[in-house]
């Protein structure tokens, strides 16, 4: 018997990995980055299938409102990048090749992992599961690095985007 949470779960998957297929089959980058937005917006509701609002809402907050917006306008202000110059499949060779090889690596992961047997969730949330992850984003030892890193890297893009589109006099 398929139960509701396995039919929306399905729609999801579709959702998620129908934008990852349109990601990778845009002719266009700009249409590339809409169908990042469906994918993302695919994974936030898996999230919330995992009873995992937080992170369904980071999903959303930060990838969707955040990142993929900041993807959009940057290509809607370079005027030049919405016209290829070069071939579309110069590199597909290349690219194949490392598709195969992380789906080669992928495979050994998946198959060489233990499966557990998980129990059913109870639907008890642990009370200092949140706390104990923003003690964590913010612990030296922990996620700091990585966060700062990010956000860096964030501002980099933003800025490199701007000196793109600035115009050339």
């Amino acid at each position: 018997m398929i139960t509701v949470q396995q039919v929306v779960f399905a729609l999801f998957a579709v959702l998620t990995l129908g934008g990852a297929i349109g990601v990778v089959a845009a002719r266009k980058l700009f249409h590339a980055a809409l169908w990042m937005v469906l994918a993302f917006f695919g994974v936030a509701g898996l999230y919330l299938l995992l009873e995992a609002p937080f992170f369904a809402a980071l999903q959303l907050f930060i990838y969707i409102g955040g990142i993929a917006v900041l993807t959009v306008m940057a290509i809607m202000v370079t005027r030049g990048i919405m016209k290829p110059k070069e071939p579309v499949f110069t590199y597909a060779i290349g690219a194949a090749g490392t598709a195969l090889a992380f789906l080669v690596m992928l495979g050994l992961f998946i198959f060489k992992t233990p499966v557990w047997d998980v129990a059913a969730p109870t639907g008890e949330v642990d009370p200092n599961g949140l706390r104990a992850l923003g003690q964590a984003l913010v612990s030296p030892s922990a996620y700091l690095l990585p966060f700062e890193v990010a956000s860096v890297l964030l501002l980099a893009v933003l800025v490199g985007a701007l000196f793109i589109a600035r115009e050339k006099e």
